[in-house]
Order: C-alpha cells, then structure tokens, then sequence
C-alpha cells in the first residue's frame, strides 16, 4: 500500500496534506469516543499495541512490490475488531511513522500520501460496523460473512486509494494503469486472507470472556454496544 516517491509531488502534495488533516480531525473524534468507554491506560496500551503490530505487519511480515505499490498484510480489521477504531488509526499512523523514521526514510515524503490509505478504509468499516452489526452483539460472535464484508470494505478501500494516488500523480497512460490493475489484482487475494485470520483470532478472544487482559482489549469486543 505505500505510494513511492515522486508518485505525486509538487503541488498535487496539498491534495494529501488535506485528505491527512481531515483524516487527523476525524481520529480526535474517535479517541474522545473511546474514552467515554474506557480510561487513558487502557487507551494508551491498545494503541502502543496496534503501533508494535502495524510494525510488525509492514516490517517483519512478508510484503512484495507488486505494480505501483506494495503487497501487504495489514490486518486492519484484526486491529480494529481487537483494539477499536482509535487505537488502531492511531496504530496506523505511528507504526507507519517509526517504519519511515528507523527503516525506509525514503518512503517520509509520501507519510500523508500513504497514512490517507491507511485510515479512511478504516472510518469506513467503523462506519459499516456501526450499521451492519447489531447493538446487542459482541464482535467475539460475528460470523464469516460480516468479517469478510468489513475486510472487503477495508482492503477495497486501500486498493481503491492506491489507484487514485497513482492515476492522481501520474495520470492515465497505459503503462500505469497496467501496474495499478496488477497490484489491484494481487492485493485482492489478501481479502481471502485476513478474514480467516480475523476469525482466528476472534476465537482465541472468546476465552477471554471472563474478563483476564481485557484491559488491552476494546470494550465491544466481549460486550454490546
């Protein structure tokens, strides 16, 4: 999902530093949110949760060049399913921020370009979430189908702005939109994927039903809305 450098540049960058501030002003409002259900320690330790996985998935996890950007397993759902929506945008754009700081300073020119990506797929399963879920249920109980649509929501979304990105910076020649459509293609299957592992996890979360470590846990996951 990262948009290399000199993809957009000059002044098409506003576009970015605007989608990015827009994307920030809206990460406020979910932190104040969370912190109607939960206090500050819990906050602050699932987001230095959802920073160490961000990591992890962009660091060690494999990824391959794929067309105009990079395959990657993000897990974004897992993260917000586990942690909630603020901790896991805010896991985004920190994990994000140490990979470019410590690891690929090259990729710092495209941190709006790239945190853009990242978060506005995840407002939207928030969003879908919020719609497609009942009140009464936890997450701990959904089925297949409503992990693969948030996932399918969420990894469309990325796809979908990797492919503004490039066509945005480098217009619609052929030779683009062939490497738009590989990595779109390629990026897809991850959707097989990260449901499976979403599941995975979900059940492994069902034993913490008790209440031990939910601390580091999002309230909904074990509870109704």
């Amino acid at each position: 999902m990262h948009i290399e450098p000199g993809v957009v540049d000059g002044a098409k960058m506003v576009f970015a530093y605007g989608t990015a501030a827009a994307a920030a002003g809206y990460s406020l409002k979910l932190i104040a949110d969370d912190l109607r259900q939960h206090n500050v320690v819990s906050f602050a330790a699932r987001t230095v949760l959802a920073t160490i996985g961000v990591f992890i998935f962009f660091e060690v996890m494999p990824h391959f060049a794929v067309g105009v950007s990079e395959v990657h397993f993000i897990l974004g759902t897992t993260l917000f399913l586990l942690l909630g929506s603020a901790p896991a945008a805010l896991g985004l754009a920190l994990g994000l921020l140490v990979q470019g700081m410590f690891f690929a300073p090259s990729d710092m020119p495209m941190f709006f370009v790239n945190v853009t990506t990242l978060l506005i797929p995840l407002f939207a399963i928030d969003a879908l979430a919020r719609r497609v879920i009942p009140q009464g249920q936890a997450y701990v109980d959904l089925r297949y189908v409503d992990v693969l649509k948030m996932s399918a929501v969420y990894q469309g979304g990325v796809v979908g702005w990797v492919a503004f990105w490039a066509i945005y910076g480098q217009g619609v020649g052929v030779d683009n939109l062939s490497a738009v459509l590989t990595f779109s293609a390629a990026y897809m299957l991850v959707i097989v994927i990260e449901p499976i592992a979403d599941l995975a996890v979900l059940a492994g979360a069902k034993a913490l039903r008790d209440g031990r470590g939910t601390g580091f846990l999002t309230h909904r996951l074990h509870n109704a809305a």
